[in-house]
């Protein structure tokens, strides 16, 4: 038989191994069926994947970054499907291989026939250069770099240098979209041949009184001279240039103050402004784009919002230095300094999250105690989370109460019964704890 004969052999049977596997899994309600139908599929047809992105009708889009992905990916899919294309998705936001493929699949008949017009994958920043050898995409959307769990992946440099080899054989009309308020996106956008469109804010009434200390980039990515920040809108994201070089910012495709937002905080900026210029570069008019964004529904656990016991929770997934700040940030925003409220945060060590929480000391959880009312902490590293609050308070601090429950469904019940009716309690957990968070609060796991 012929190579392509044997292949198209293995792929039917990777695609009806795998979708048996989701239909056992679901069944006995063992969890999404995100990753493993992709990982078996793989095993049966190691081509599967560039055998799936083939198919894809119109084009792929995606959607890489250490922060953002989930959320910005979801209302880009939102806007395409309100405009009555049909979309692949990796849903759960496992974007490692596995999961990709997983996504393809749900969208294939049992012959691995592929009906999806776009795929728009998030994808992990460590994976992006191993998914561009199987596939070349319409469009990549790079929403930022920052440090995230250092035992797996490294500095951001090393990253952006991988993106940068990665993205070089690719054509010339591949549409490579990246946030220049970030000092080493913008710089590699401005290395790369094919067409870049950059994205960012122009609002300096909302930057930050001063750099806070989970701060990355602020050495410049050309020359290594200490760039001059006009100001900061989180972390190192801002507006910048370098007075060695020259290297500076680059004119931004929209202008941020012309788009609406929903979703509460500046990260949530950023990912409304990515999805918006992806969505307007594909020819799709700006009231329609507009309309998607003030009914869009957050992620799950990006900002979640629910109903549980009678009680209003929001969930602000808080999975590295960077995103914890920001979620600090938009709850101080919310609540009132001083006032009674609640917040429960959870910090665990899993593979998810990265085993190395030395994170938590470049998070200015100051501001997070600063708010007194109660804080319930919990977590397979509840005590070191404990520990970081217990520093946080300054000397006669006493507004601020600190209630430690190794056990989760206590401190998610001890939380829900400190939160007055009239309040929000809020969330603030990693990433393998958000999933656990929800799966008590809702009855239902998502991986």
């Amino acid at each position: 038989m012929t190579n392509s004969i044997i292949n198209k052999l293995r792929l039917n049977l990777s695609v009806g191994a795998a979708k048996t596997v989701t239909s056992l899994v679901q069944l006995f309600r063992l969890g999404a069926a995100s990753v493993l139908p992709g990982e078996i599929a793989r095993r049966l047809q190691p081509q599967i994947l560039p055998l799936l992105f083939e198919q894809v009708r119109r084009g792929v889009i995606l959607i890489v970054g250490t922060n953002g992905k989930t959320t910005t990916s979801l209302l880009l899919c939102t806007i395409l499907k309100n405009q009555g294309w049909r979309v692949a998705h990796n849903t759960t936001g496992a974007n490692l291989i596995n999961g990709l493929v997983t996504a393809l699949l749900e969208n294939t008949n049992l012959i691995g026939q592929l009906d999806a017009d776009y795929a728009i994958l998030e994808v992990d920043e460590n994976v992006l250069p191993l998914v561009l050898q199987d596939c070349q995409p319409q469009f990549i959307l790079g929403l930022n770099l920052f440090r995230d769990q250092l035992d797996r992946y490294g500095e951001v440099d090393t990253i952006s240098q991988r993106w940068q080899k990665a993205i070089a054989p690719l054509p010339d009309e591949t549409l490579v979209v990246l946030n220049a308020d970030d000092p080493t996106l913008c710089h590699l956008g401005q290395q790369l041949r094919q067409k870049v469109r950059f994205f960012g804010l122009s609002e300096p009434e909302v930057y930050l009184e001063e750099i806070p200390h989970a701060v990355d980039s602020i050495y410049c990515p050309s020359c290594g001279h200490s760039l001059d920040y006009q100001g900061v809108y989180l972390s190192h994201l801002g507006d910048y240039n370098c007075p060695q070089c020259g290297f500076s910012k680059s004119p931004l495709a929209v202008d941020s103050q012309e788009w609406p937002q929903i979703l509460i905080g500046i990260y949530n900026k950023y990912n409304t402004l990515a999805a918006g210029l992806v969505a307007t570069e594909m020819g799709i008019n700006r009231a329609a784009i507009y309309d998607t964004i003030k009914n869009f529904r957050a992620a799950f656990g990006r900002a979640e919002e629910l109903e549980v016991e009678g009680k209003h929770v929001r969930i602000l997934l808080s999975k590295n230095p960077v995103g914890m700040n920001e979620t600090i940030r938009a709850v101080h925003d919310i609540q009132k300094v001083g006032g009674a409220s609640t917040k429960l945060v959870v910090l665990n060590d899993r593979t998810p999250d990265g085993t190395d929480v030395s994170w938590i000391w470049d998070v200015d959880t100051e501001k997070l105690v600063e708010l007194g009312g109660t804080i319930i902490v919990s977590g397979d590293r509840v005590y070191d989370m404990a520990l970081r609050l217990h520093y946080s308070q300054t000397k006669g601090q006493h507004n601020c109460q600190l209630i430690v429950k190794e056990d989760l469904p206590e401190a998610i019940a001890t939380a829900l019964e400190q939160t007055p009716a009239e309040e929000t309690l809020h969330i603030l957990p990693t990433y393998s704890a958000m999933l656990e968070v929800r799966g008590l609060l809702t009855g239902r796991q998502i991986l």
